[in-house]
């Protein structure tokens, strides 16, 4: 293994950022496989920062290594002290980073093999330095779509345009003009760090060899379009894009831990097909009491049938904890609401396998938070979207789907509430996506176009497809590019 090449994997420890970076990186492996330019996986891990977010990556490294993952292997950091005077989790992640610049310079200049690329998190724009002092390619992997990208490399110019806050609507090249109020909560305080952040974020991604994004042509061809076109730089030459996904990890359980089948997937055996509404806000998402009661309300009053994923607040409040816990339906649910939908309704107060759930014939719509991960899980199983955004690049996936995909229709909410959806809201927006709301149209436009997308996003890995294709120009590009870091004084030996 140490005479092959190796792309440098750095990943985030959040299971939206680390899975699909693993994914993404053996794909690279795979396009490589067939030929004499074999490459090696050597991923670097920073001590995550929470009890929960370790465990569910020593899952996935066992789940790779029961799954007889080759040529890939995992060294972990030395950990580093916490930054407590900060405003904003992007703020804080990447001054984690920097922190670890000198891990990671360690690390890389240590290794005795050739190597292709560093592969940058979405956050980790600090670890360039890395790259460039010892002159090895850098690549950023994108886990967001290229809406969210076009917008990053958008703002240094934006910054300049437009004085103040933003009042009319913002112009993001590929996209209809859109509203402030799906901008990113990081450009709407221009005050605040965190949105130096996101200006400094923009402008570093110019440094990048390549932008590896977790997408696929077709489904957001205006926006990439447009990247490669310069009009998100003023003209300026954009780092190339590589859009290769649905980068979409379905490695499942070993064999050992099958016997059953999920409740929620038993549940959804004995349910018709597309008749239910699913709910998930994902692995941090959680609501408060009150937006709980709106939500039961609407389900209830909606008469669709439903399965809702629901958590309880955090314990631990810290930056970078926030963990939601198992919810005690008897506290946070109105009274008596599930002996009134019992047969048609299910409440889960834990995890459950969203894949598996997406999967299954009897969803017929998704009420989520969108994040990236999630909007292509449904897409890749063709079930269409209601957008309830919460935070980060949620609000402009919500925009991108609804108003460039086409797969979703849209959910009235206060933002200026914090997200805050009123019962009669949520029932007029799952009768528009599961029928009976007398928008059947609407509905059955979402409802083909969710299908058409599984059919471009199962066609795109394919060996024909434009990911693969796109895959593989990246992959000739690293084995080309692939180079003895230089040696630094404080190197690692492994």
């Amino acid at each position: 293994m140490a005479a092959k090449p190796t792309i440098v994997l750095l990943p985030a420890w959040g299971v939206g950022h680390f899975m699909p970076m693993i994914e993404a990186g053996k794909r690279m492996l795979q396009c490589c496989s067939s030929s004499s330019s074999a490459l090696s996986l050597t991923v670097l891990l920073m001590p995550a920062p929470t009890a929960q977010a370790v465990s569910d990556i020593a899952d996935h490294i066992r789940r790779e290594e029961e799954a007889g993952a080759v040529d890939i292997r995992f060294l972990h950091l030395p950990p580093v002290p916490l930054p407590t005077d900060h405003t904003g989790v992007e703020e804080w992640i990447s001054r984690i980073v920097q922190l670890h610049v000198p891990h990671i310079r360690a690390a890389v200049s240590g290794l005795t093999c050739p190597v292709a690329a560093l592969v940058l998190d979405i956050f980790f724009t600090p670890a360039l330095d890395v790259s460039r002092d010892l002159a090895v390619p850098a690549y950023v992997y994108f886990t967001s779509g290229a809406a969210m990208l076009a917008l990053l490399l958008r703002s240094p110019s934006l910054q300049e345009e437009v004085e103040g806050e933003f009042e009319g609507s913002v112009d993001v090249p590929g996209l209809p003009p859109v509203p402030p109020s799906f901008l990113p909560e990081t450009l709407l305080d221009k005050k605040s760090p965190t949105y130096a952040w996101f200006l400094y974020t923009g402008r570093r991604y110019m440094e990048a060899n390549g932008i590896i994004v977790n997408t696929a042509a077709e489904l957001e061809p205006g926006v990439l379009a447009a990247i490669a076109e310069g009009r998100c730089t003023r003209g300026a030459r954009a780092p190339t894009v590589y859009p290769i996904g649905p980068a979409i990890s379905l490695i499942t359980s070993p064999p050992a831990e099958q016997s059953q089948p999920h409740e929620c997937v038993r549940w959804l055996d004995s349910q018709p097909p597309s008749s239910v509404l699913f709910l998930c806000f994902g692995s941090k998402g959680m609501l408060p009491p009150a937006q709980v009661h709106e939500i039961a309300h609407g389900l209830e009053r909606s008469g669709h049938r439903f399965l809702w994923v629901l958590r309880g607040l955090p314990v631990d409040t810290t930056m970078g904890a926030r963990e939601p816990t198992d919810a005690n339906l008897a506290e946070l649910l109105p009274e008596g609401f599930l002996e009134k939908t019992k047969g048609r309704g299910l409440v889960w107060p834990t995890r459950a396998p969203q894949k598996e759930i997406l999967a299954h014939a009897a969803v017929g719509g998704f009420v989520t938070h969108c994040g990236w991960n999630s909007i292509l899980e449904s897409l890749w199983f063709g079930v269409p979207m209601l957008p309830w955004p919460l935070a980060a690049d949620q609000h402009l996936n919500a925009f991108a789907v609804v108003h460039g995909i086409g797969a979703a229709v849209p959910l009235e909410m206060d933002r200026e509430r914090g997200n805050y959806v009123e019962a009669a809201q949520l029932e007029r927006a799952v009768r528009s996506l599961m029928g009976g709301g007398g928008g059947e149209e609407g509905v059955n436009k979402a409802r083909e176009k969710a299908m058409e997308m599984k059919r471009a996003c199962r066609h795109a890995v394919e060996q024909s497809g434009s990911s693969h294709a796109s895959l593989q120009r990246l992959s000739e590009e690293l084995v080309g590019g692939a180079v003895l870091p230089k040696r630094g004084t404080n190197s690692y030996s492994f």
